[in-house]
């Protein structure tokens, strides 16, 4: 009886992970993962161009030394070393910023800052629990259009301020704590006789509610703007005449 109990838990998990790994490649986890490659393209596009900057100056410098006084064999080799040193710093550093999850600086324009966020939920979702991952896919899925909203407001508005303190300190907080606590301690039980994953879980829940009522209310405060313009021209310019 026992054999056959643990033939079905072990079809049971199969399954789950065969389900789990189909609903990966299309759906919120596969988008949040071309948007994390089209931002590490972008990331080497951008890397690829410092190094050539660099590169530039340091032969720049050694030709223009080179027309005032011979830099002879010595100054060629010099060159050629702080031309791999200087790439090889641009490069690690470009490769250190594509691999780290970091939460987004609390300075970044509001665009920029849901970009990073979106990015640092990619990097952290593989070390989640499933439960916690759902709603981290829940949470990427309604990014873009807050982005589309945040960059067109100003970053002093309060809906604005909510959004971002929500995606640069109080989500990446959650994780983050989340994540320094040892597994073998993530299935104790607190005064509420919740476990930790049970509190993750909570604890996205309720920010991924703070954003889509912030992103309503950014979208309704257009919906009225547009509102507001349209009976302007109706009263304005609806009931005037051309004259012939």
């Amino acid at each position: 009886m026992t054999d056959v109990s643990d033939k079905v838990e072990r079809a049971i998990a199969r399954f789950e992970r065969v389900t789990r790994t189909i609903d990966e490649r299309d759906g919120p986890a596969r988008s949040a993962a071309r948007r994390e490659r089209q931002r590490l393209n972008a990331g080497a596009g951008r890397t690829l161009l410092q190094v050539a900057i660099a590169v530039g100056a340091i032969w720049l410098v050694a030709v223009t030394i080179g027309l005032l006084k011979p830099i002879g064999m010595f100054g060629f080799l010099a060159a050629l070393l702080a031309t791999g040193i200087v790439a090889a710093i641009l490069l690690a550093r470009g490769g250190r910023q594509a691999i780290t999850a970091k939460p987004p600086a609390t300075d970044l324009p509001n665009g920029a800052m849901v970009e990073r966020f979106d990015s640092y939920l990619y990097k952290t979702r593989s070390a989640l629990p499933a439960p916690a991952q759902a709603e981290i896919d829940a949470i990427s899925a309604a990014l873009p259009p807050l982005k589309e909203t945040l960059e067109r407001v100003e970053t002093l508005d309060p809906n604005a301020q909510d959004a971002r303190r929500l995606m640069s300190i109080h989500l990446p907080g959650l994780i983050d704590r989340y994540l320094h606590v040892p597994a073998a301690f993530r299935s104790e039980r607190d005064g509420e006789d919740k476990t930790l994953d049970a509190s993750l879980v909570e604890g996205l829940q309720a920010g991924r509610s703070a954003l889509h009522e912030i992103t309503e209310k950014l979208a309704r405060a257009d919906m009225a703007a547009f509102e507001t313009q349209g009976r302007f021209i109706k009263s304005r310019y609806g009931e005037e005449r051309i004259d012939s």
